[in-house]
Formats: C-alpha cells, structure tokens, sequence
C-alpha cells in the first residue's frame, strides 16, 4: 500500500529530489552572476538563473530516484526514499523531472543564445549522470562536472560568454562536488561492492578514498583561489576562502576520526561552502 507522505504530496515532493541540497549548486549560480555583473544584474536575470538552477536540479534528483529506484528498495539506508515506499509514484517523479527540464529551457531561452546553445549539454549531464555509478569509478566526477557548472551557467547568464574565471570556478565547484561525493560514497562502500555498482571507495577502498576526496579538495580551493585572482576578489571575498577551508579541514577530520560512521556529518557540513562563499562574494561586490 503506498504510503502518504507526513505534510503531504508536496512535502513527499520536496523530499524525493533532497529540495534543501539546491543549496550545492545556486550559491555558486549566484556567484559567477555577482562577479560576472560586478553588481546586482537585476531581477530578471536573476529570477532566470533561479528557475533554471532550481528546475535543472529538480529534474536531476527526480531521474535519479527513478532511474535508481530498484537499487535504493535493496539498500537499507535508502530503502525508504519515497519511490521504493510508494510516498512517491514513479510516474508522479517523472512528471517532476519534466517540469524541471521545462523550467530550465524556458530560462534559457529567456537568457542568451549561449544559454540556449548550451541546453541539450546541461540536459545530457543531468540526464546520465545516475548511470555512471554502473560503469565507472569516476562517477563522482561526473557529478562535480555536472553540479559545477552552475558557477559558468551563472557568470554566461550574464555576459553571454566564457572567460577565464568561469573555467576556473567550474573546476573548483567540481572538485569540491567530486570530494564531498567520494565521502558520502562511504556509506554505501559494501553494499556497493556486493551488488557490482562502481565508486572510489570500492577502487580504492575506505583509506584511498579519503586520500583522493582530501586531494580533490586541495585542488578544490586551489581553483578557488585562481578564480579569485582572475576575478578580482576583495578582501571579505579572500576571507570566505579561508573559511571555506577550515570547512573543509573539519569534514576530513570527522571522517579521520570515525571513517563512515561521520560521512553523513562531513557530507552535511558541505552544505556551508557554497551559503559561505556566496556571502563573501555578494559582500565583497556590493560594498565595493
């Protein structure tokens, strides 16, 4: 028998695509915005860039739990997401994902022609990134790559246009989602491994894991950094960094010390990265 959702369809909703992890990818959409405009853009382009952020994600996680949702009924950590509970039909998700693939082109098409131009990529990324844990170790990357490239979709938002930052932002977003991702992959390291699904802990075990999610996030504010010399950061926005660094410190610390048991809490305290560089930003621009 399906069951209801506590607070109700819309509730079951927001849960099913993880609503509240929006806040992985929209700071940093708001980020190469605020440094592409150097000011506010406006209300438009800015309503733009959140539609198309929050449809894209939207239409990303709603897939996913589709696409996985066998995989999560034989998981007992996610055995009772929506799908395999019946919370949540799967036609019902797939009706979500359309939605979120249909705000996201309008908003594009709204932007500029590269917004435009770029729609099949960003629809592509978001479409076969839940497929990639099926072949390839390097799944996380994908992921990084996928969720990263708000930062660009931001700053083009903007200009219409590439620029050097924008690669460099991209790469520092992707390697943070990359890390982070190998982290939270170690909580489903034996099931993973038992079922023949393909991730870093199961290439490289828990210890090679943590050594390739602490080298992801090295070269994670590594970027940030380039960024922030190729887009003229001040002095608050150079403050967030260092930050987002001990966030970074602390994450790896509760997983030296616990391992998997403390992935969740690292995977949680990821959260801060994006809500800490997005004030430093917004702070730095506007008050410059």
């Amino acid at each position: 028998m399906a069951v209801t959702p506590a607070g109700g369809r819309l509730a079951g909703y927001l849960r099913l695509v993880r609503f509240q992890h929006t806040l992985f990818a929209l700071p940093f959409a708001y980020v190469g915005m605020l440094l592409a405009a150097g000011a506010l853009p406006g209300w438009s382009t800015f309503l733009w860039i959140t539609l198309a952020m929050v449809g894209a994600r939207s239409a990303s996680m709603a897939l996913n739990r589709v696409i996985d949702a066998r995989i999560d009924a034989r998981n007992p950590r996610t055995a009772g997401r929506e799908i395999p509970t019946g919370a949540v039909k799967a036609r019902e998700a797939l009706v979500l994902a359309a939605a979120g693939f249909l705000a996201l082109a309008l908003a594009g098409w709204a932007l500029n022609p590269l917004t435009v131009a770029l729609l099949p990529v960003a629809v592509a990324f978001l479409t076969l990134y839940p497929y990639a844990k099926r072949f390839t170790w390097t799944c996380h990357a994908w992921l990084g790559l996928t969720v990263g490239a708000a930062a660009a979709g931001g700053w083009i938002a903007v200009t219409g246009a590439f620029a050097p930052a924008t690669w460099a932002l991209w790469a520092a977003v992707a390697l943070w989602i990359a890390g982070f991702d190998v982290i939270y992959a170690l909580l489903d390291e034996d099931f993973d491994r038992r079922v023949g699904l393909h991730s870093v802990p199961v290439r490289f075990g828990t210890q090679g894991a943590r050594v390739i999610a602490i080298g992801a996030h090295v070269a994670s504010w590594v970027c940030f950094a380039l960024a922030a010399i190729l887009a003229g950061f001040g002095p608050i926005a150079w403050l967030g960094l260092i930050v987002v660094a001990g966030v970074f410190a602390y994450a790896h610390a509760l997983v030296a010390r616990r391992g998997a048991d403390d992935a969740l809490r690292a995977f949680d305290a990821n959260l801060w990265v994006g809500a800490v560089m997005l004030a430093a930003v917004a702070a730095d621009v506007l008050l410059r």
